[in-house]
This record gives C-alpha cells, structure tokens and sequence, in this order.
C-alpha cells in the first residue's frame, strides 16, 4: 500500500506546543485518505520547537495531492498549537511543501495548500476554487471593519487585544501592557520617583537631568548639551524623529509678514529675503494643523496650552538650517510678535521650544499614529479580508503586517483611549488628538506616501542644495531596492499588465483599501483599481515602506531626540507669549512640564524606542510562505542590495557626533509592531 512521510513542524514561541491529539487526512486527485491519528508511542509529539515525522499509509494512491487537513480534538484542556509547516514526502519520492504560520486553537480544524503561489486564474479545478472562496468568507466575517472616530480611517472591529483572531495577536501580551511598559520603562530609568509628581516644578534646566540618563551610543546626551543652539534646532527637521514637515519656500505667507529689516542679520549672501527665497534658500514649516485644537483639560490642577506657530529657516554658507523667524501664532498682529535671533536670549529661546512642543504634538499624532500605525493597519485589515494565503501578494505582505494590527488594539485600549496614557502627558490628549487625525485626513493622499514624490513636492530633492539630508538619501535608496524587490516577484506571477487587471482578488484588495480604509475620498488619489503592472508595483512598494522604513524613521529616534524635555516638551503650561521682552528664566521653566508629566513623557518615549524581543528587520523572512526558486533568489538579491544600504551607511556614520542610522535596514523592523 502507498504511504507518504509527514514531516510536521511546531513553532518555537511560548506556549506553541500541545498534547491534544491530532489528526491528518490527504485529498488528492484520485481520492482522499481516512483521517490518521499524528502519534507515536511514547514520545511526546508536537512540542514546542519540535519537527516529528510520520508515516501515513492509504490504501490506494491518492493522485496529486491537493488539499491537506489538520484536525485538532482536546485531550485534556484547552491547549492552542502554532503549527509552522507540514511537508509530505509521496510514494514517488517527490516533496510537498504546506506552509501554515497559525495557530489551531480550541477543537479546530485547517485546511491548507501546498506553498505554491497561485493567482485565482491558475487554479483549475473546483475544489482548489471552492477552498479558496471559503477562506476569504470566513476571513471577512472575522476581519470587520469599524470606525473609531469618525473621519478616521476605519480600523479592525475589536474592543480588545484579546478579541483578536490568535493569529494575529501578540505571542505574549504583557510585553505590549503599555501601562506595564511605561511603569518598567520609569523603574528602569530610575525616574519612578518623580511620577506622581504633578504641577511640581522644575527649578531650572539643569534640573530636568535628575531624570535625565545618559545612555551610551545615542543622540541624546548630544542634544541635552547643544539643544538651545540654532544649528541643532534646524537640524532636527533634516535629520531628528519628524524629518517630514520642512518644505522649501517659494513664496513668504501674507499671514507670516517678514521684513527684510527683520532677518537681515541672519542672511549671509547679501541678498534681499526675496532674493533668498528664489535662489531656494528658504525654508518654512507650518504648524497650521494645530490651530483650534483643543488643549487638554483632563486635569483642573493645570491648565495645559497649545501654539499653531510658523518657522522660517534659511541655509547658511555652511549649508546648515537655522532658523531666522518665528510666530507663534497663525494671524498677525501686535499681540503675537515675529521673534528673532537677534531678540533677547529667552524670548527667543522660548519661541524655539514652543516651535519644538509643536513639532512633538504633529509627530506624535499625524507623523507616527495616522501615517504609519493607522495606515499600516489599513493595509493589513485589507490583505486579511480580500486575500487567500496562496496568493503571492498576500505571501509578499503577510511579513509586513506582523503585530500591527494588534499594537493598534492595544493602543486603542489603554493609550490613546479616553482617559487613556496619551492623557497623562500631553497636551493635545483629552481629545485634541482626535480633532488633529480628523483634521490631518484632508492630507493623507496616495502620492504623500510614495516616498520620492512627496520629498519632491515638498522642493527638498536637490542633494547638491541641500546636502545633510541624511533621511531622504537613506530613504530613497530603502525605496528603489523594495522597489525592486516588488518587481521581480510581480514578474514571476503577473506576465503582463492584463493578468493584473483580471486578478480580481487584488482589485478587491485595493477596493477595500480605497472605500474603507480612506473613506472613498477621490481626493486622497488612492487608486480603486490597478491595471499595470508598474501601477502594481509603485503600490506593494507604498504598503512596505510605510509599514517598515517609514514607521522606523519616525518611532525609533524618540528616545534618542524627546528625552531631553525642553527640546521635546509634550505640553506647555503657560500660554504662548505675546510680546517681548518679558521672558525670564522663570517663566520658561514654569512653561515646560512639572515633574510627574516629565516622567511619564521619558517612560513613552523609552519604551516606544525599544525594538521588540525577537524582532525581524527588512529582507528577513523566516516563515516560508514562499516555496518556488525564482522567488527565493528575488529574497536574497533583496537582501544583498539591503546590505549594501547597511555598509553605506555606517560608512557615512563614522566618526560622526550625529549620526543617522534610523533608516539603516539592520534597524528597520518589517512591520508596525511597537
């Protein structure tokens, strides 16, 4: 009698092995076999970590085997298995590869593919069709959308970290207990004892390094001694954890009126502002988002404030940003000055860090909340609902979305919730964090999110006028190579553009992603259809670099660029001044946070800056959803152009009392999972 060898391979994380009894039955071409019990005497079968082989013998020869399913009944308690693989060895001696990555909880049962990639027009036979439409009917009843705020992009229908799938939740919850993290992350930094210290302020700056630590090989000590200088202040919208809201200035606002007379002190070519500004050496960064955003009003011991300011910067000889103006406010008028480098020391201080709490707040919320965890779990809620697991697309993006939507469930429950942890600290929570996603959708387009696009349309693409503009350079080379890497799979399994157009699975994706994700805002430019395959190819590349590079560019850095609190201040609590001249010492530290506020800011940014345990960075890909060749050589070449990107940049980096590694691929986590 035929008999094939089983090889089955169960995951190494916590908890992933079982003794409940499982079962296997083959279905082939022929027939399909009795159910067999996957035991072998005395031993311990499927332990964590483990690969066990076993023989299955049928009766007669079962044809080509198509579907493969795993049963699960309970022995003693409930008892969750994650089972990676299963490969079947067949009586002609050929190998069959089942890829899986899930967990079977309760008494459940599986049915899986062997690993090929298969768009749905491959698939010939009904059977193969019939399972792959029932997957995608039982993924969209568990993977429902739900809007959270509305005017939000819509996110997965879950009150709970625990309410999700098991598949896609965190292996170990308390290592994502944002309450626990930040509490640990305070003990660790040796600040738990100021944490409850609220409306107790500082003495002065020097003071803040009570709970300042010094941690070898960061930016932040750097920062902590050199924040008050101009050079550091403009270096920061190049190369700090918000390095996406400088633009060039073609043309000065009507609402930022700048004189010549003004800034003529700070312009080193002998050029009028206007000459300047046409020779692209201006710049500007709005902060418009925030006016009318409601301060937070949580706590009625302190009143907390917020400034929607505008800072014009210009590039010295040096090729340096510095700054040479900035108003507080979005109307002029003699209650909201113009402050200059040449105004008193603190007036112009204060007007800097009022410009840097500003800056938090937008990175914090537009920055890294909407534009990489909110958009990321977009695509994954997507990819889950529109996608079977043998489609190449689903196996290309499944690595990406690895914990995202999980960590946005979380952060729905304890951070960004009402009264929430987000609340404690900052002064756009108790609800302006809302107002502000609300208000920042109008500017989430498509082309926003192509990389290269966006830095062009912000005039900041020239590395010749503008040459330490470290995150740009390193982000388009992390561009072009998933770039390529997208399209080398693309043309393994899409031989031209219409077999694009007639994969009517992907068209459902990207339809999800346009009508749910983005609300069906034409405005947005989302495609609702994909008919090329560059098209394709620019979208896969969008979905992985936000949800890898982007998200590592913008998270990474906060400890590094917000520990120093009067460069990062997530509140004011006293409101912006309105005339010069009257700034002391005093008044600037009883503006920044009190004591217990500073603390809960040092714990967030600490523990948001840490990778996860066992994180897997860009180009590594441990779980084979893919099991053809030609897409394993597309791997490696991917990760050899990765490598070249790592050695550049450490090259770059040496010696360096700044250097720039937050794009650095060795450092850019897959997926949004922190």
């Amino acid at each position: 009698m035929p008999s094939y060898t089983v090889t089955v391979a169960t995951g190494s994380q916590w908890f992933a092995g079982t003794d409940d009894y499982v079962y296997l039955s083959l279905e082939g071409t022929a027939g399909c076999s009795e159910r067999h019990l996957l035991d072998k005497p005395f031993y311990n079968d499927f332990e964590r970590g483990a690969v066990d082989s076993y023989d299955v013998t049928v009766e007669e020869d079962l044809g080509e085997i198509q579907l493969l399913k795993i049963e699960k009944r309970k022995y003693w308690y409930q008892d969750d298995w994650y089972l990676k693989y299963i490969t079947v060895k067949t009586p002609m001696g050929d190998y069959l590869e089942f890829p899986c990555y899930r967990w079977i909880t309760d008494e459940k049962e599986i049915v899986l593919r062997d690993g090929r990639a298969k768009l749905l027009r491959d698939d010939k036979t009904q059977i193969l069709k019939q399972h792959r439409r029932k997957e995608l009917e039982t993924r969209q009843k568990t993977y429902r959308w739900k809007e959270w705020h509305p005017g939000f992009p819509l996110s997965m229908d879950a009150h709970s970290h625990s309410d999700l799938p098991r598949d896609i939740q965190f292996d170990n919850e308390k290592g994502v207990d944002f309450i626990l993290n930040y509490s640990k992350a305070m003990e660790n930094l040796y600040i738990n004892r100021f944490m409850h210290m609220f409306q107790s302020s500082w003495s002065d700056f020097a003071d803040f390094e009570r709970i300042f630590v010094r941690i070898s090989n960061t930016i932040s000590e750097y920062v902590m001694q050199h924040w008050k200088e101009d050079f550091m202040f403009g270096y920061q919208f190049l190369n700090g954890c918000n390095p996406v809201l400088i633009r060039r200035c073609t043309e000065i606002p009507k609402k930022l009126p700048v004189t010549m007379d003004m800034v003529e002190c700070s312009l080193e070519r002998n050029l009028t502002l206007e000459e300047e500004v046409k020779q692209g050496n201006v710049f500007i960064v709005d902060y418009e988002l925030l006016d009318g955003v409601d301060a937070n009003k949580t706590d009625p011991c302190t009143v907390q404030y917020l400034a929607a300011p505008i800072c014009l910067l210009y590039k010295n000889l040096e090729n340096k940003i510095v700054p040479i103006a900035i108003q507080l406010g979005q109307k002029p008028g003699p209650d909201n000055p113009i402050f200059l480098p040449s105004d008193a020391t603190y007036d112009w201080l204060l007007a800097k860090i009022w410009v840097r709490s500003s800056d938090f707040h937008i990175h914090q919320t537009v920055t890294h909340l909407l534009r990489t965890h909110l958009v990321s779990e977009v695509f994954s809620v997507a990819l889950f609902r529109q996608l079977p697991a043998v489609h190449p697309l689903f196996k290309l993006l499944v690595p990406h979305m690895r914990f995202t939507i999980a960590i946005n469930t979380k952060a729905r429950e304890q951070l960004i919730c009402e009264c929430g942890l987000f609340d404690k600290a900052n002064a756009t929570g108790g609800g302006g964090h809302v107002q502000m996603v609300q208000k920042a959708m109008k500017d989430l387009t498509y082309s926003s999110l192509c990389f290269p696009e966006e830095i062009k349309a912000k005039g900041m693409d020239s590395k010749e006028d503008i040459p330490y503009y470290y995150y740009r350079d390193d982000g388009i080379k992390v561009w072009e190579a998933i770039k390529s890497f997208a399209e080398d799979v693309i043309h393994i399994y899409y031989e031209s553009d219409e077999v694009v157009c007639e994969d009517v699975e992907l068209q459902a994706f990207v339809k999800d992603v346009y009508v749910y994700g983005m609300r069906g805002v034409k405005a947005s430019g989302f495609p609702k259809v994909i008919k090329t395959r560059e098209k394709l190819a620019e979208y896969l590349t969008v979905i992985i670099f936000t949800t890898s590079a982007q998200h590592a560019a913008v998270n990474f850095g906060q400890y590094d660029w917000c520990s120093w609190i009067p460069n990062a201040p997530p509140t004011m609590r006293r409101p912006p001044p309105t005339e010069k001249g009257t700034v002391t010492i005093e008044q600037i530290v009883e503006s920044l946070p009190d004591r217990g506020r500073s603390c809960w800011h040092l714990g967030a940014v600490w523990a948001l800056s840490q990778f996860q345990d066992n994180e897997l960075f860009l180009g590594m890909y441990p779980d084979e959803h893919f099991v053809e060749k030609p897409v394993k050589e597309a791997m490696a070449k991917f990760r050899n152009n990765l490598d070249e990107i790592v050695n550049t940049i450490t090259e770059r980096n040496k010696n360096k009392k700044l250097p720039y590694y937050y794009l650095s691929p060795d450092r850019i986590p897959n997926s949004v999972a922190v």
